[in-house]
């Protein structure tokens, strides 16, 4: 008798002789990061992120979302810890959601563990128990796993890599990172801490930029062409930026300095980052914002207003200024508008129906994408010649391309066969398993994997 009747696949257990990754998120898809290592019965989860999907039918609307967990949760006893790599929200904006699930240990640098626990703050629910601070370089033994977080950089502060030690053998999980020589608040991109790597078995790359060509420029090249411009602006000028860049606040902070303006930040997101960055000591003591209030009452050529909004939220302190409901000012024709940021595909239609809205009014708009001679925003990920210089550097025998679509998994693949960067080169997405120990090989749609609205 032939049974129609299928069950869902169990989630894999690693022998002692096995070493893997499964992704449930991030890998395929932009955003979402959610990476499961398995070896000797156990688990280790990197990262935890959300992310945003567009409604059907609608152009401003987008619904948050996060990795559906539930083919974890029968063996969730193996799992040892969470790991994090940074702050952004694609990498820990879940944990807040998906953690009481869990009730396993987090480990943060002090940086993403204060974001860790704004959230879970917000939330009513306490971490402080499960929530442990790492520091750079140390290694921390998470069950059979030891892991050490290899200082990078990228667009928020403290962010890392992941050197995940093992009795198979050494995984370098990337995560988001690129080379800066000048990245402004920290310590310039350096191949050292990754000399100490040994028996490096697989590189888990981050793909973003793995389409673009050259070199990514450092973050210090915004302040000349930030300020150019805004210099060229008569009347008011609004910011508009990735809020957890607190190296792109300081750059505009200070360019509303050199250009004779008074600067006020608004949007929550953003100006609980500008605490943080004080709490921390990463914000320069000579740079004073007002209150946002305070702007109104200025002269229209002394306003630099810094804001969330860049991606087309619609609750963000952009849509308001474009619908004329801000609390704080208003605009008027020939104000400014400034996108230091890129497009995320997925926000396209609400990123231009916004700056149709500020075009309607004869505001000027000037977005950074549409400026490609400026170096009105820079990407904070590797491009093709960065990505080429550290592999070459590390020489890894298997390469596992993450973070991003499949034309990005695919670029990133076709560089490295370019190059002869790797002996091995592994395609997927979300629910493959990805055996690094002994084959080398995807085993596809291994769990079914989703995404949960929140």
């Amino acid at each position: 008798m032939l049974n129609f009747f299928t069950t869902k696949p169990e989630f894999p257990i690693p022998s002692s002789r096995e070493l893997w990754c499964l992704p449930l998120g991030g890998v395929g898809e932009i955003g979402q990061n959610l990476m499961i290592y398995g070896h000797a019965g156990q688990y280790l989860m990197v990262d935890c992120g959300m992310g945003f999907l567009s409604l059907p039918n609608e152009i401003t609307q987008t619904q948050r979302v996060v990795p559906d967990i539930s083919p974890l949760l029968s063996q969730k006893n193996r799992l040892q810890g969470i790991v994090i790599t940074h702050g952004h929200e694609d990498h820990l904006g879940a944990l807040v959601h998906v953690w009481p699930q869990l009730q396993v240990p987090i480990y943060a640098s002090a940086f993403s563990a204060a974001l860790i626990e704004r959230k879970f703050a917000q939330a009513e629910l306490d971490i402080s128990r499960f929530l442990y601070t790492i520091a750079t370089l140390n290694p921390v033994t998470v069950g059979f796993f030891e892991v050490q977080w290899l200082p990078v950089t990228h667009s928020i502060v403290q962010s890392h890599s992941l050197q995940i030690s093992t009795a198979l053998g050494t995984v370098l999980h990337t995560a988001d990172w690129k080379m800066d020589a000048n990245p402004l608040l920290e310590a310039p991109f350096s191949f050292k801490p990754f000399g100490h790597i040994k028996n490096l078995v697989a590189l888990i790359g981050d793909s973003t930029n793995a389409l673009k060509p050259g070199k990514t420029p450092s973050e210090s090249a915004c302040f000349a062409d930030l300020l150019e411009t805004v210099q060229q602006q008569p009347y008011r000028v609004v910011v508009s930026c990735f809020s957890s860049n607190l190296a792109r606040l300081i750059t505009l902070a200070r360019v509303a300095k050199a250009s004779g303006r008074y600067f006020a930040v608004m949007g929550r997101a953003m100006e609980q980052m500008l605490s943080l960055a004080k709490a921390h000591g990463y914000w320069p003591a000579d740079l004073q914002a007002l209150s946002p209030y305070e702007l109104g009452y200025l002269p229209r050529h002394e306003v630099m207003l810094i804001t969330t909004g860049s991606q087309g939220e619609p609750n963000s302190g952009l849509w308001r200024l474009a619908r004329n409901n801000s609390r704080f000012m208003g605009l008027e024709a020939e104000d400014c508008i400034i996108f230091s940021a890129n497009k995320i595909p997925d926000n396209l239609v609400r990123i231009q129906n916004l700056i149709q809205a500020f075009k309607l009014q004869g505001i000027t708009v000037i977005h950074a994408e549409e400026y490609k001679d400026k170096h009105l925003h820079v990407s904070g990920h590797p491009s093709q010649q960065d990505i080429v210089e550290l592999y070459q550097h590390l020489k890894p025998p298997l390469v596992i391309p993450v973070h991003g679509e499949a034309i990005h998994l695919q670029a990133h693949a076709q560089l490295i066969k370019e190059h002869q960067l790797a002996q091995t080169v592994l395609l997927g997405e979300n629910g493959d398993l990805f055996q690094i120990i002994p084959s080398g090989k995807v085993i596809k749609n291994r769990v079914e994997v989703g995404l949960i609205s929140i």
